[in-house]
Formats: C-alpha cells, structure tokens, sequence
C-alpha cells in the first residue's frame, strides 16, 4: 500500500512539472518571434550611454541569433515562475495543516515578488548607474563596443544576483519562524551582518563602488525587513496560542 502510495505521489509530481514545463514552452513560443525586440529592450540600460560612434557587436557568428534566444528562454522562464511556484504548491499542500497551508502561501508570494522586484530594480535603477560609471570613465579615445554575448551574460549575472538578494528577507524570516535563531540573535550580528552585505556585493558585482553598494545597502534593508516580519507573525502566533 505504501509502495502504490509513493509512486502516485511520483506520477503526482512528474504530471504537475511536465504541464510547468509545457506552459513555459507556451512562452517560449509565444515570445520567440520577438527575440530581437527583446534583447533591444534588455540592451537600453546601455545603449542609453554609448557615447555617439560606439555600437554594440558581436564577436561570433551565431551570436546575432543565439543570444536574444536565450534571453527569450530566461523570459519565458520567469513568465511561467508563477504557475511553476503554484504546482509546487499545490503538490505539497495536501500534507500540510491549514495554518501551515496559508503561510508557505504567503511565503511564496513574498518571494515571487521580491525576486521580481529585484530584477526591476536592477534594469531600472542599477544597471543605468554602473554603465553611465563604466562609459563615463573610459579614456579618451577608446571607443567602447561591447559584445551581445558578453553584455547578456554581465545583466543576467547582476539580475540573479539582486534578485536572490531581494529574497534575504524570506530567509531571515524562516530562520525565526522556525526556531533555529531569535530576532535578538540576530540584531545583535548586525555588525557582521552589514560588512557581510559588502563583501558579497564585491564578489557579485562588477569592481566599483557603486554597484557594491547598490546591492550591500538593499540587501541589510532587507535583512532588518526580515527581522521585523518575523517578529510580527510569532507575536501574533503567540498571541493566538
């Protein structure tokens, strides 16, 4: 019985990552016949700073095609998150307690939209600042031509990297919720805390202060949002007990 129970449970989850894997191909689809406007959209940020003469290129024969391809495949990926998130969900809901159930909910909501809201962050706040630093610091006389190939892999690279920043606050807070530290434990690491956030931003971002700091500042924000979301659902769980 248990044997047939744990194989329904294994058709359950390849069922359910087999229709997430048809709905981003859904996107793909959709998406793929704009793989050009795409990738000029994702180019802005840059292109907005070229000083006049200066282009964007590319170094490799199949990078004009190959590279806003795999930009429509990254798109359609965070397109169908959602609906792969909510299968997830919904796979491993049946064995949870209804108070279990609507805060993994909450829980990956938090976390969807950070992790959004961390790739809008980068587009529109990060990545204008680190290339208006970047060309604006260029020697005279140096015509700046980045390749496609190249350009995409740095936005993608800082993209992910604030974006899973941006998710600091939905660890902080199921480290507390669980028990395995204190809010108290954890205020009195700011220190440490803080010189961590700048240490990561210099290993994950480009060498210059601004970036650096773009990512370490946000990031100890939301490492203290953490800490006060935490504190608000175990009072209030106490509260209720």
């Amino acid at each position: 019985m248990e044997k047939n129970t744990f194989l329904e449970h294994l058709q359950e989850l390849r069922s359910r990552l087999l229709k997430s894997l048809l709905v981003m191909m859904a996107c793909f689809l959709g998406l793929v016949y704009f793989s050009n406007d795409i990738y000029l959209l994702i180019s802005e940020p840059l292109l907005n700073f070229l000083p006049s003469g200066s282009s964007m290129i590319a170094t490799e024969v199949a990078s004009p095609f190959l590279a806003p391809l795999k930009l429509t495949f990254f798109a359609s990926l965070l397109l169908s998150m959602p609906f792969l998130l909510n299968q997830i969900w919904r796979f491993m809901a049946p064995g949870m307690y209804v108070n279990e159930k609507k805060l993994s909910f909450l829980v990956m909501l938090s976390s969807l939209f950070l992790f959004y809201l961390g790739i809008l962050f980068t587009y529109f706040l990060v990545l204008p600042l680190v290339f208006n630093f970047f060309t604006g610091s260029a020697p005279e006389g140096i015509l700046i031509m980045t390749d496609i190939s190249r350009y995409l892999d740095f936005v993608l690279s800082m993209m992910f990297a604030f974006s899973f920043a941006f998710e600091i606050p939905v660890f902080i807070f199921l480290l507390i919720w669980s028990g395995a530290t204190d809010s108290d434990a954890l205020r009195s690491k700011r220190p440490y805390v803080v010189i961590g956030c700048f240490a990561v931003g210099m290993l994950l971002t480009p060498p210059d202060v601004i970036s650096q700091t773009l990512l370490a500042i946000p990031a100890w924000l939301l490492f203290e949002l953490g800490i006060v979301m935490a504190d608000l659902v175990v009072k209030k769980e106490k509260k209720n007990l």
